[in-house]
C-alpha cells in the first residue's frame, strides 16, 4: 500500500477518477472517502475527519488527493502525511467557479485551494483551461484581502502543475447503436460486423482521456511511454507542464424524488427507435446528460426547447442528467411544456442505460456556465452525438477545429438549425464520428502516465 487515495467528495466524476486509480494499483493502494454530499462541508471539515480515519503506516510513499480536501491542514495535523509525496488534482478550481450572486462566494474554498497547491509536490488539473484559469486568477483572488496581502504566489505554485485529462472509460457501445450510427462507424472509424456482434477496431484496450508530454520528470510526472492507442492526435492538444509566464455511476446519492419516480416509469424504448421511422425520418433527438444546477445553465437549454416547440419543429429530449438537494424551478415547468417531447427525464444509474440512451440521441447539447473537462460530453460524442457546445470554456480544447462543433453566435439559432436540418432529412454526423476517432485515438492506458513514481 505505497499510494494513499483521499476523496472528500465521493461521487460523480471524483468517484470515478478514484475507482478507476483503485483498478489500476490494485493492491498498492488504499483508498480512504467521504461520501458525495453537502460539498460545502466537506471542503472545510474533511481533513480534521482524515487526520483521525486514515490509518497510519510506514509503507505510504505517495498521497493523492482532490482539491476538495484542505491539504495544508491535513499536511499539518498529520506530520506523517506530511512527508509524503504529495499530489492534488483540480477537477474544478473555485477561483473561477460561477456563483448565482457574487457576494455569495465563500472566499474560503478558493484560498484553501491556493494553500493545499503551496503544500503539494505536484499539482494536476484536467485541462489547460483548468489550469490557466485558476493560474491566472490567483493575483486578482488575493486582492480580496483588504492589507498586507501575499505576492508572487502564481510564480511559486506554476513549475509545479501539470495537465492531465481526465480519464475517461470508453466501452464498447456498438450494441445500443441505431443502424445509420453503425454505418458511420463503419465508414469513419472501421467497425468490424462479425454476426450480430459489432466490435470497435480499437477497443483492445479501454484507455483514458491522458497523455502527457513535455512533463517534469523532477516532480515525479515523467513523460509517458508509448502505449495502444496513444497516437496524438493533430488539433486536440496534448496534456502539458504550466509554461512560464512572461511580463504577463456509479454516482453521488440523488435526493431527488421525482427522478426516483421517473426511473420506474421510464419513457424511453430502445426497441421502439431501433425498429421505428428511417432516421432521417425521425425528429431530431436531443441529448441533455448534465447535472441539474445552476452553473449548467438549463434555463437557456429549456427556453430554446420551448422556441422550437412553439415553432412546430419536431424533435424528442433526453434529460439525463443527476440532481443533487436544490433542483432550478425551471425542471419542473419545463418537463410539463415539452409534454410528448420527452423521451426520457431523469438520472439513469446504470452505466448501460446511460450509454443505451446517448446512442439513441442525435445532438447532446451544453449551455454551461462552466466547464473544466466535460465528461458527458465526450461520453456523448463517442455514441455518435453531435455536440453543440460555447465556443468558450474547455469545450474549442476538447473539440477543436471545426467550427460546426461549436456555437459561433446564438445557441437558440444553433439549435434551431440543427432541428430543421434534421426535419428536411440533411442532418450530418460525420462531424461526431470524426471527433470520435480524434477522441480514441488519444486514448491510452493510465498506467502509460507513471504519476505515482
Amino acid at each position: 500500500m505505497s499510494v494513499l487515495l483521499i476523496e472528500a467528495f465521493y461521487g460523480g466524476s471524483h468517484k470515478q477518477l478514484m475507482d478507476l486509480l483503485q483498478e489500476e494499483l490494485q493492491d498498492d493502494c488504499v483508498l480512504c472517502t467521504l461520501p458525495a454530499k453537502k460539498w460545502h462541508w466537506k471542503a472545510r471539515t474533511a481533513a480534521l475527519y482524515f487526520m483521525q480515519t486514515v490509518p497510519t503506516s510506514t509503507n505510504y510513499r505517495i498521497l493523492f488527493a482532490s482539491s476538495v480536501l484542505n491539504l495544508a491542514e491535513l499536511a499539518a495535523l498529520r506530520p506523517d502525511l506530511g512527508k509524503l509525496k504529495k499530489v492534488l488534482y483540480f477537477h474544478e478550481n473555485q477561483l473561477v467557479y460561477p456563483v448565482q450572486k457574487c457576494q455569495e462566494r465563500d472566499f474560503q474554498y478558493g484560498y484553501n485551494q491556493i494553500l493545499s497547491c503551496l503544500v503539494a509536490d505536484v499539482v494536476v488539473f484536467n485541462s489547460a483551461f483548468n489550469m490557466e484559469s485558476f493560474l491566472t486568477s490567483i493575483g486578482k483572488f488575493m486582492k480580496l484581502i483588504p492589507d498586507h496581502r501575499p505576492k508572487d504566489l502564481e510564480k511559486i505554485i506554476r513549475p509545479k502543475c501539470q495537465v492531465l485529462y481526465f480519464p475517461v472509460r470508453f466501452p464498447d457501445v456498438s450494441r445500443f447503436m441505431p443502424e445509420h450510427k453503425l454505418a458511420h462507424l463503419e465508414k469513419v472509424m472501421g467497425v468490424r460486423r462479425n454476426g450480430d456482434a459489432h466490435q470497435l477496431e480499437a477497443r483492445q484496450k479501454s484507455g483514458a482521456l491522458m497523455k502527457t508530454r513535455d512533463t517534469h520528470c523532477e516532480s515525479g510526472l515523467c513523460e509517458a511511454q508509448p502505449g495502444p492507442c496513444t497516437t496524438q492526435q493533430e488539433g486536440l492538444p496534448s496534456p502539458r507542464t504550466a509554461p512560464a509566464r512572461g511580463a504577463t455511476s456509479d454516482v453521488s446519492e440523488s435526493t431527488n424524488p421525482c427522478q426516483e419516480e421517473d426511473n420506474q416509469h421510464l419513457t424511453f424504448n430502445l426497441t421502439n427507435i431501433l425498429s421505428g421511422r428511417d432516421c432521417q425520418q425521425r425528429p431530431l433527438h436531443v441529448a441533455w446528460p448534465h447535472r441539474w444546477e445552476h452553473d449548467k445553465d438549463p434555463e437557456t437549454f429549456f427556453k430554446v426547447l420551448l422556441k422550437l416547440k412553439e415553432k412546430d419543429l419536431p424533435f424528442h429530449v433526453s434529460v439525463l442528467g443527476e440532481a443533487f438537494t436544490e433542483i432550478p424551478d425551471i425542471f419542473s415547468e419545463a418537463k410539463k411544456a415539452l409534454g410528448s417531447s420527452v423521451l426520457h427525464w431523469g438520472y439513469l444509474p446504470s452505466k448501460d442505460d446511460y450509454f443505451q440512451a446517448l446512442c439513441m440521441a442525435d445532438v447532446v447539447i451544453s449551455t454551461a456556465k462552466h466547464e473544466f473537462f466535460g465528461v458527458a460530453m465526450v461520453e456523448a460524442v463517442y455514441c455518435g452525438c453531435y455536440p453543440l457546445c460555447p465556443k468558450a470554456l474547455v469545450y474549442p480544447e476538447i473539440f477543436p477545429g471545426r467550427d460546426g462543433w461549436l456555437f459561433l453566435g446564438s445557441a437558440r439559432r444553433q439549435i434551431q438549425v440543427s432541428a430543421r436540418s434534421r426535419t428536411e432529412g440533411r442532418f450530418v454526423t460525420d462531424g461526431a464520428k470524426s471527433q470520435t476517432c480524434s477522441l480514441r485515438q488519444n486514448c491510452g492506458s493510465f498506467q502509460s502516465v507513471p504519476i505515482f513514481t
